[in-house]
């Protein structure tokens, strides 16, 4: 690290380091609020293990969840790796496996249903079908670039994300919507999901739109995101395959273990199964 310039000097070079290492836009994006976040708490100090260490306890005494903690701690680590800090890394927390999923986050079927029968009624043609693709598929939201007209006429999409290409295969008719929309759109090819102007529709706009039609179906709005529909398809399509190794390849999971995470049972359910047990007389 050159001792004459700040950290906040290093800030454009590291972000051009990410973006060469092909990390994501979104990904890119967290890492940097991230680490403005620590040169904030930092306040002109010097980068030491004291003071990596001190922000990591910060982190914890202000409240954060622990997940989120070891991601700012995963972008702070990457920076000082990029600055050739490395003994200044700070370990990440040890966190106990879950058992199941907040309820208050959980979206159910019905919730779904409801959400997209709200949009068709209140003519949001295009949220309607976004979300049945978003679920139908198991897609993320930075994937729906590649619902385009060719791949719903050929059946199946090419996804390059993350520096790896997978197949996916579009419901058939999901495929017959969409070329659907397509016509009345005058989508001849490309993208399927537009703006008004022609333009890709942002993460933070489709986001928006999804929470907008919650008011409608009395569904919470913390339940009611973009990532929530591709939990719901990894446990509709487990449930009917029983297969997580498929299911680990249809979602581009390089690990079995964050597949796992998406098959989850609620709070609910988790403790319904305990109450089957009758080990209380």
């Amino acid at each position: 690290m050159n001792e004459h310039k700040s950290i906040s000097e290093h800030i454009q070079a590291y972000a051009n380091h990410l973006r060469l290492e092909e990390k994501s836009a979104a990904t890119v994006e967290k890492y940097l609020r991230d680490i403005r976040s620590f040169i904030c708490w930092l306040d002109g100090r010097e980068i030491t293990k004291e003071q990596t260490a001190a922000w990591k306890a910060h982190l914890t005494e202000q409240g954060y969840a622990p997940a989120s903690v070891n991601a700012m701690l995963s972008a702070l680590n990457s920076l000082l790796d990029f600055l050739e800090l490395g003994t200044c890394r700070v370990k990440f927390l040890k966190l106990q496996r879950r058992m199941f999923r907040d309820d208050s986050r959980d979206l159910t079927r019905s919730d779904y249903n409801a959400l997209t029968a709200a949009a068709k009624a209140r003519g949001k043609v295009r949220l309607a079908l976004l979300m049945e693709a978003l679920c139908a598929t198991g897609i993320r939201v930075s994937e729906v670039r590649y619902i385009t007209v060719e791949a719903a006429k050929a059946g199946r999409a090419e996804i390059a994300l993350k520096g790896k290409i997978r197949t996916i295969l579009l419901p058939n008719k999901l495929c017959r919507k969409l070329l659907k929309y397509a016509k009345q759109q005058k989508t001849a090819s490309g993208e399927i999901f537009l703006t008004r102007n022609g333009t890709p529709l942002s993460r933070r706009q489709i986001w928006a739109e999804m929470k907008g039609v919650c008011k409608y179906v009395g569904v919470e709005p913390s339940k009611v995101f973009p990532h929530n529909l591709r939990h719901l398809f990894a446990t509709a399509f487990y449930r009917a395959s029983r297969d997580i190794v498929k299911l680990a390849d249809v979602l581009g999971h390089s690990s079995i273990e964050t597949t796992r995470i998406y098959l989850l049972t609620s709070g609910a359910e988790h403790q319904r199964q305990l109450d089957r047990l009758g080990l209380v007389s």
